[in-house]
C-alpha cells in the first residue's frame, strides 16, 4: 500500500520549491483536518523515502521550512505529531546554540508545557542536543525557567515515551556536565592497531548546581515524588502518575550516583528534609539526607507491589554500579546506614540483597561492597 501512495505522489520537487507546495498543501487545506493531516503525511513519506531531506540539502531548507513549520504548530487544532517529526529532522544536523537562534526559550517552554507528547518530544530533542558539549550544557544551565519545566515535564508527563525521552537526555545532560568526569585519553584497539582517541574533557557541573542547589528545582522533584502530595489539583499528580514519576526518578538515580555521589547523598536545604524525609527512621537515618536517601526510604508505598518490585530492581542496581568504582570511608557509611534503613521492616528486601550476595552473576566487586555493608559498626 505504502509503495503504491508513493508512486501515486506528483514528480519529486526540487528544494527550492519545496517551501510553497508545503504551504498550499498543509496550511490552506488546515480548514480540512483530513486532507491537510493525509497531505502532510504523504508528504513526510514523500521526503523520507525518496531521500529529499538528505545531509546535503536539509541546511538550506532549514530557514524555508521552519517558519512555516512554526505557523502550523501554532494555529492547527489538529494533532501535530507529523509536523513535528519533520521539524524533528530538519533540526537533526543543528547545534544546540544554532537552535537558540531560531527558537526562544520562552518557545521551548512552551513546548514542554503543551498536552501533546509530540510537543513534548520536539522540545525534549533540541533540549537533548545540550548535551554535545560541556559549554552547550553550560548554556541551559543558564535558562532557570526551562530547566524547571524540563524537570516537571519529565515527571509529570503521561507519556511513557516523554518520560523515557526525558530520563535520557537528562542523563546524557549530566553527565557531560559532571566535573567528576576524568578528561584523558582513550586507547581504542582496532583489527588493524590501536585508535587513540581524547575523552572530553569534564564539564563545569553547572546544570548540577542548577538542579542540586537551586531551591524551587531541588524541591520540585521531592514534592512531584512524593507519596505525601498526591493530589487532584493544579500542579499536583495523581496515584498513577505519581507512581510513572517516582520510577523515572528511580531509574535515573543509579546512574547519578556514580556521576557524583556527593550531589545525591546530600541536600543544602534542611527544610526540604523535613518536609519530605521523616526524622526517626530506626535510628540509621540520624543526619543523613540527599535524594538517594528520599527515594530509597520515604518515597516508595511498599504496599504499592509494583512500586515495591521497582524499589527492589533500584536499590540492587545501585549497589551494582557503586561496586565498580572504589567508595571513600563517608560514602560506606552512608550506604551502610542507608542498607540498614532499606532492609528495615522490610524482608523481602533483605531476602533480595542477602540473594544477590549468593547469586554466582554477581561481581566479585558487588559481593564485597555487600559484605562491607554489612559490617557492625
Amino acid at each position: 500500500m505504502i509503495y503504491n501512495l508513493i508512486l501515486a505522489l506528483p514528480p519529486q520537487p526540487k528544494p527550492k520549491s519545496l517551501k510553497s507546495h508545503f504551504l498550499q498543501s498543509c496550511i490552506l487545506t488546515s480548514s480540512s483536518p483530513f486532507i491537510g493531516t493525509t497531505n502532510l503525511f504523504l508528504y513526510l513519506l514523500y521526503a523520507t523515502t525518496l531521500t529529499i531531506l538528505t545531509a546535503s540539502n536539509i541546511q538550506p531548507l532549514i530557514p524555508r521550512l521552519l517558519p512555516a513549520l512554526t505557523v502550523i504548530l501554532s494555529t492547527t487544532p489538529h494533532d501535530p505529531s507529523i509536523v513535528i517529526s519533520l521539524a524533528i529532522k530538519l533540526l537533526a544536523p543543528l547545534k544546540f546554540t544554532d537552535i537558540l537562534q531560531l527558537a526562544s526559550e520562552e518557545s521551548l517552554i512552551l513546548a514542554l508545557r503543551a498536552p501533546s507528547p509530540s510537543a513534548n518530544l520536539l522540545a525534549l530533542s533540541i533540549i537533548a542536543k545540550a548535551s554535545r558539549t560541556p559549554s552547550d550544557t553550560a548554556i541551559l544551565s543558564i535558562m532557570q525557567s526551562l530547566v524547571a519545566q524540563f524537570i516537571r515535564t519529565w515527571l509529570s508527563s503521561p507519556s511513557v515515551d516523554v518520560g523515557e525521552k526525558a530520563t535520557r537526555a537528562l542523563g546524557d545532560l549530566l553527565d557531560v556536565d559532571s566535573a567528576n568526569r576524568p578528561a584523558g585519553v582513550l586507547d581504542v584497539q582496532m583489527n588493524n592497531g590501536s585508535l587513540t582517541l581524547r575523552a572530553p574533557p569534564p564539564g563545569q557541573g553547572l546544570l548540577w548546581r542548577r538542579i542540586f542547589a537551586d531551591r524551587t528545582i531541588y524541591a520540585s522533584i521531592y514534592d512531584l515524588c512524593s507519596n505525601t502530595t498526591i493530589g487532584a489539583g493544579e500542579g499536583q499528580l495523581d496515584e498513577r502518575q505519581k507512581s510513572l514519576a517516582q520510577g523515572r526518578l528511580l531509574r535515573l538515580l543509579p546512574r547519578l550516583a556514580v556521576l557524583d555521589f556527593g550531589a545525591t547523598s546530600r541536600s543544602q536545604f534542611a527544610d526540604v528534609k523535613a518536609q519530605y524525609i521523616p526524622t526517626q527512621q530506626g535510628g540509621h537515618g540520624q543526619g543523613k539526607n540527599g535524594l538517594l536517601w528520599f527515594a530509597s526510604t520515604a518515597m516508595v508505598d511498599r504496599k504499592d507491589v509494583l512500586m515495591h518490585i521497582t524499589l527492589l530492581d533500584f536499590f540492587a542496581e545501585l549497589l551494582t554500579v557503586l561496586s565498580e568504582t572504589e567508595r571513600s570511608a563517608a560514602e560506606i557509611e552512608y550506604l551502610r546506614a542507608l542498607m540498614r534503613e532499606v532492609v528495615r521492616d522490610d524482608l523481602t528486601m533483605y531476602k533480595s540483597l542477602e540473594a544477590l550476595t549468593a547469586n554466582e552473576a554477581s561481581s566479585p566487586e558487588l559481593v564485597q561492597l555487600l559484605a562491607r555493608l554489612n559490617e557492625a559498626r
